[in-house]
């Protein structure tokens, strides 16, 4: 039986945009799946070895209302659906909505993006930075995690072209 393959193309750089490469990609190593995540443009940020800026943007996402990770249960029910007009004048709301999606993620046991970009390393999923966008942003090879390989579209598309499952993140 020949194995099954995964490419995932991985654009997003947000603390939230981050989960779905990782867990989609650890999940399908573990399942015996050949994985290639190609990080390309904001999709860079995940690849920097500090991830501790990593923040949510609230603003402009319609499926940002969450509950609050503190409090009593009444107030941990209800759905925080903030205005953007609001969101956008606030100053720091983007931190503070950084630090309840990280305190969410916490509570519930939830894999540090580190974690699961570690796990994923483990488990042989192959990283592929895009050459053209680390240097259209002025990113240095030593700006990054170990372990990566550097190429183009052209090296990615190789590997998405036999791939079973090519997703767009």
């Amino acid at each position: 039986m020949e194995t099954k393959k995964l490419a995932i193309i991985a654009t997003k750089g947000t603390l939230d945009w981050a989960y779905p490469p990782f867990i989609l990609a650890s999940t399908a190593a573990a399942l015996g799946y050949e994985v290639q995540i190609f990080f390309t443009f904001y999709g860079l940020q995940l690849l920097r070895k500090d991830l501790s800026g990593l923040k949510v943007s609230p603003l402009g996402n319609p499926g940002m209302p969450m509950k609050m990770p503190f409090g009593p249960k009444w107030f941990k029910g209800i759905n925080w659906n903030i205005p953007n007009a609001v969101q956008s004048i606030i100053p720091g709301y983007e931190s503070l909505a950084t630090s309840l999606m990280k305190m969410t993620i916490a509570n519930n046991g939830v894999a540090t993006i580190s974690e699961l970009r570690s796990l994923c390393q483990e488990a042989d999923v192959k990283f592929i930075a895009c050459q053209m966008t680390v240097e259209l942003f002025g990113f240095e090879h030593s700006d990054f995690i170990d372990g990566l390989e550097y190429g183009g579209a052209a090296t990615f598309l190789e590997f998405a072209g036999e791939s079973d499952i090519c997703l767009f993140i």
